[in-house]
């Protein structure tokens, strides 16, 4: 039977195995697929799985099973590849059958050769996704996942070996020291002085491990030595770090779209041999332009060298619901673990939510109003589509925000330790006029070129409008204004391909600080009414953090990813009684109360039920809508009539 680190260590050879054991049956593939499901589900296995959001992609062992969480950037054309192949010894005619699949250099023994007329050659396909780490994903997503993982800690089989100087623990050596070890090849000179690595004749064999030392980029740029220009790693945002994949899929890759997340479980190649392969096809095509299709822009950004963009062969994916690592993955499943899991939060979710009411409402100054909003626009998500109207968004715009006090910085630091994924847009005319907000179409590399608004679901967008100073925007700055009131009212980002747009939905949540009313839509506009003045802001917000239990800190993430995806329902007796208010309602003041009211003290009162984790609409609930929506009206006229039309 085969052991941990067999399956763990070498997943090709379990997969040859199988395949052995089953040809010429057609059924070897679903039975690879069915063994590494089930391994997966004995005793937390996918914690032994080395992760390449945790590790560098040179500390791993080639052919290795690995896990990557991400997002699909882009998807390339689906491509061929013999599944199924068939080699001949010259001396004996001994012929023997191997596959193909979760390979990307066919294997072929010392004295072997494939025969291409093979009738037992079966030619297969697979589409190639270009992934990305999650964009803006938060500190402590990538901390607890890590530390969430003990028998990775203490049995990483699956390490390169001999390798001594990286060592998972707390204090583990960050992407950024790696990657400025890759930059300043001296220093990883000295730490691999005396290792060494046996190299046998098979092409998926060992590979010292500074062959294999990535130079991820610590922006979007990395210099490559195949490559004279700097290799684009393509990430939405600037700043990011970690690997950038190309993933293989073999099954069901109609099921996963652009900007879905996906958490991967596959073989990870590095193989040098594809960086020779790569770089003599575009010098041979530079030479003979007739012999390749593809452009060596292409030929370049399909395939870059393996120890930069490394490939995965997926035997597991699945799209996930949420990428918080303090929940279930999928809370769908009616597992006794899960549903004991959910119903034991729910059970103190009153002390939970008031705790969180206290820590916003101490962040907003003493302004307990806004932190009401706040919790209820960071448990808003888009639960339908109607038509074009996205239903559930709640964009809030907190004006009266203090400009001069980077008051919206450190509010977003605070935001940035509750919710997973997030992203700080600064709004000023350089900004809006030389950032890049919408994704296109390259047609010369044939691949999407990101943009700042290439967000995962679920992805809080904090835009501060408060250092917005006059000037001009030019023609872009004005479409990536546009793109953000697009992205606000409609909830899509319409993508560039040069002739044309294409609308891809989205589900971002957006918050705006602004001094007065935002320049941008906005759903809800909640003006701060600051109750405390601190001396010095950064000190003041700085505490706030450290005053708060680490414990009672995952109480508050949970609390936000959770209510997020429960359901929610209003039964016909209660439908009937808000109508009968609404009417009465009109009665007593028609031009105070219209259709888009009630809309909005709906949508109050759906995030105001579930911030008390009740999944349906209370008469009690619905009269605390109507008041919080009074209070927040009362204060924008009080504020309208000091400072006249601006509110």
């Amino acid at each position: 039977m085969p052991c941990v680190g067999d399956w763990l260590n070498s997943p090709l050879s379990i997969v040859q195995g199988i395949f052995a054991q089953n040809v010429p049956n057609s059924g070897w593939e679903k039975k690879v697929t069915e063994y590494f499901k089930e391994k997966l589900k004995e005793n937390n296995a996918t914690n032994w799985v080395p992760s390449l959001n945790d590790v560098p992609v040179h500390y791993l062992k080639p052919n290795s099973l690995v896990k990557f969480r991400c997002m699909v950037q882009d998807m390339f054309d689906p491509e061929f590849y013999m599944g199924v192949y068939e080699t001949v010894d010259p001396n004996t005619n001994a012929r023997v059958l191997h596959f193909g699949k979760y390979r990307d250099v066919a294997e072929c023994g010392p004295q072997q050769e494939i025969d291409l007329n093979s009738s037992q050659t079966v030619t297969s396909e697979r589409q190639t996704f270009y992934c990305v780490p999650v964009p803006g994903e938060s500190a402590w997503v990538k901390e607890i996942s890590f530390l969430t993982e003990p028998a990775y800690v203490s049995a990483s089989q699956a390490r390169v070996s001999p390798s001594t100087s990286y060592t998972p623990s707390r204090h583990k050596r960050s992407y950024e020291e790696d990657e400025d070890m890759d930059l300043h090849p001296s220093k990883q000179k000295e730490q691999h002085l005396g290792e060494s690595c046996c190299c046998g004749s098979d092409i998926h064999g060992c590979v010292e491990p500074k062959r294999l030392e990535t130079e991820a980029s610590a922006g979007h740029h990395v210099i490559s030595p195949n490559c004279s220009p700097p290799l684009d790693l393509n990430f939405p945002l600037p700043g990011e770090k970690g690997p950038a994949c190309l993933v293989k899929v073999y099954e069901n890759w109609e099921s996963f779209k652009v900007n879905d997340v996906l958490e991967v479980f596959g073989i990870l190649s590095v193989d040098p041999v594809l960086s020779i392969v790569n770089s003599e096809e575009r010098d041979s095509s530079t030479l003979d332009p007739m012999e390749c299709m593809d452009t060596s822009e292409e030929q370049r950004v399909h395939s870059p060298p393996a120890s930069l963009v490394p490939r995965i062969h997926v035997i597991l994916a699945q799209k996930l619901q949420h990428i918080n690592p303090l929940l279930p993955a999928c809370l769908n499943e009616e597992e006794s673990k899960t549903c004991e899991f959910v119903s034991n939060f729910m059970s103190e979710l009153s002390p939970v939510r008031a705790e969180l009411l206290g820590f916003l409402t101490h962040a907003l100054l003493g302004d307990s109003l806004a932190a009401e909003y706040l919790i209820l626009h960071l448990i808003s998500t888009v639960y339908a589509r109607r038509d074009v109207l996205p239903l559930g968004k709640f964009t809030v715009n907190l004006s009266g925000c203090p400009r001069s006090s980077a008051f919206t910085e450190h509010l977003y630091r605070l935001i940035q330790h509750l919710v997973p994924a997030s992203y700080h847009l600064r709004m000023s005319i350089e900004s809006m006029n030389h950032s890049r907000f919408i994704p296109h179409k390259d047609y010369a590399a044939n691949r999407l070129v990101s943009g700042l608004l290439q967000l995962a679901s679920n992805t809080s967008l904090v835009i501060d409008e408060t250092q917005l100073e006059q000037g001009q925007l030019d023609t872009a700055g004005v479409h990536n204004v546009t793109a953000l009131g697009n992205l606000i009212t409609w909830q899509k980002v319409d993508y560039d391909f040069n002739y044309h747009r294409m609308e891809f939905p989205c589900n971002i949540n957006v918050l705006i600080t602004s001094e007065g009313r935002s320049l941008l839509p906005s759903d809800c506009q909640v003006h701060l009414q600051p109750q405390i003045i601190p001396p010095n802001m950064e000190e003041y917000m700085s505490s706030l953090l450290t005053a708060v239990l680490p414990s009672v800190l995952n109480k508050f993430r949970i609390y936000l990813t959770l209510l997020r995806l429960l359901d929610y329902s209003i039964s016909d007796e209660v439908t009937k009684a808000v109508e009968e208010d609404f009417v009465e309602m009109r009665k007593n003041n028609p031009e105070s109360v219209t259709a888009d009211d009630l809309h909005k003290m709906l949508l109050v009162a759906r995030f105001l039920s579930l911030s008390a984790g009740q999944t349906t609409l209370s008469r009690e609930r619905w009269l605390r809508a109507k008041q919080l929506e009074a209070l927040r009206k009362a204060r924008l006229q009080q504020q309208q009539s000091v400072n006249g039309n601006e509110l």
